[in-house]
């Protein structure tokens, strides 16, 4: 998709938050345990390789991302840390993770069987790094009977085409005030662990809200992802143990203005009616860059004040009620501060009922990302 560049609606990306989000973090974490940024789904809708760049100059020591491309994108960018592949990759496509010498997740025995037959079938001569995947009771992907993990743990002991380098798995409930499923995996990761060596690279049970809840638990690696980009993974169940910045604004401006009668009708479907005489300004941001159409009746923010989305959002355009005339190129703000009040993406997402990550992670190729570092 085209960035549209010729048009003012754009996310403004602070890095500046991003690094003090990762500091803050690294301050908590004991010296002996790495931080590993996640930078997955283009770090979350942020822009992977600057947010990347931002997260190293932090202290970050490597990268997780989700699919093969991703970290393909990360090396070819010039990164040289390690970079580990969370999703399950196709064994035909090995020779890549060689060449960009990437860690990888065995999520089963049948999948290193086939992994061994593509390595000789490629003639590779380099051990690959995986790091095997528990699944404790997220459902999705991983070991959960002992004699297989066993058996991996004999395979791995001995094998010539791997490298043990990574024993993980994934909390469903750590950002919950209600622990009683989070301590069962738990235990269940404590017994898996005792199945393997003791002397394991990286163990990493700690996605973001396991480090900022629950101190880590077990990981002398932590993933950190939603906290990164100051955002609660919690919602607003748990309260973070230090203030999160937001690193991502979205703006655009008033691209037309015009005062319509009582009684007029906005949008797709005729379904606002103007109770007064409403001065009315269009916007050039629409459900194709993102702003979802159960925004309707959302207010964005105007010269600190808010205005609320009127009649049905738009491919490419909404309409919004300003409290007064304003001139065109008037900024307008859907995500972040203007005119000292503050829209943050955990009020946009319970408006519209869904999680905080979603809203970043929607916003189309075509909305242009602006960095800052301030």
């Amino acid at each position: 998709m085209v960035k549209g560049i010729h048009r003012p609606t754009r996310a403004i990306i602070n890095l500046g938050a991003i690094k003090r989000n990762i500091i803050n973090e690294l301050e908590r974490l004991d010296s002996r345990v790495s931080l590993f940024a996640v930078v997955k789904a283009d770090a979350y809708g942020h822009g992977a390789v600057e947010v990347a760049q931002a997260a190293v100059a932090a202290g970050a020591s490597g990268f997780c991302v989700a699919v093969l491309d991703e970290a393909i994108e990360l090396r070819e960018a010039g990164f040289d840390v390690p970079i580990i592949v969370l999703g399950i990759i196709n064994p035909a496509y090995l020779q890549l993770v060689s060449r960009y010498r990437l860690s990888v997740t065995a999520p089963s025995n049948e999948w290193l069987l086939a992994a061994e037959e593509a390595y000789y079938e490629f003639q590779l001569t380099e051990k690959i790094p995986v790091h095997v995947k528990i699944d404790t009771g997220m459902g999705r992907i991983g070991f959960i009977d002992k004699k297989e993990m066993t058996k991996a743990n004999d395979y791995l002991a001995s094998s010539p085409v791997f490298e043990l380098e990574g024993l993980y798995t994934h909390f469903a409930t750590a950002d919950t005030v209600d622990e009683t499923y989070f301590h069962l995996q738990q235990q269940r990761f404590a017994e898996a662990r005792q199945l393997f060596p003791e002397a394991i690279k990286y163990v990493h049970t700690a996605n973001t809200a396991t480090a900022l809840w629950h101190d880590a638990w077990g990981s002398n690696m932590v993933r950190f992802g939603n906290a990164m980009y100051g955002l609660n993974p919690s919602g607003t169940e748990l309260t973070p143990p230090y203030q999160l910045e937001e690193a991502l604004s979205l703006e655009t401006e008033l691209l037309h203005v015009k005062q319509l009668k009582k009684g007029e009708h906005i949008g797709y479907g005729a379904d606002y009616e103007t109770q007064d005489d409403e001065w009315i300004g269009t916007i050039p941001v629409g459900y194709a860059d993102g702003l979802r159409r159960s925004f309707s009746g959302y207010s964005v923010l105007i010269d600190g004040r808010e205005a609320a989305i009127v009649g049905r959002i738009c491919m490419d355009q909404c309409m919004i009620r300003l409290p007064e005339k304003y001139p065109l190129g008037t900024k307008v703000t859907v995500y972040g501060k203007n005119g000292g009040r503050f829209n943050s993406i955990q009020k946009a997402s319970e408006y519209i009922g869904t999680i905080n990550y979603e809203l970043p992670c929607n916003l189309s190729e075509r909305v242009p990302r602006i960095y800052v570092d301030l």
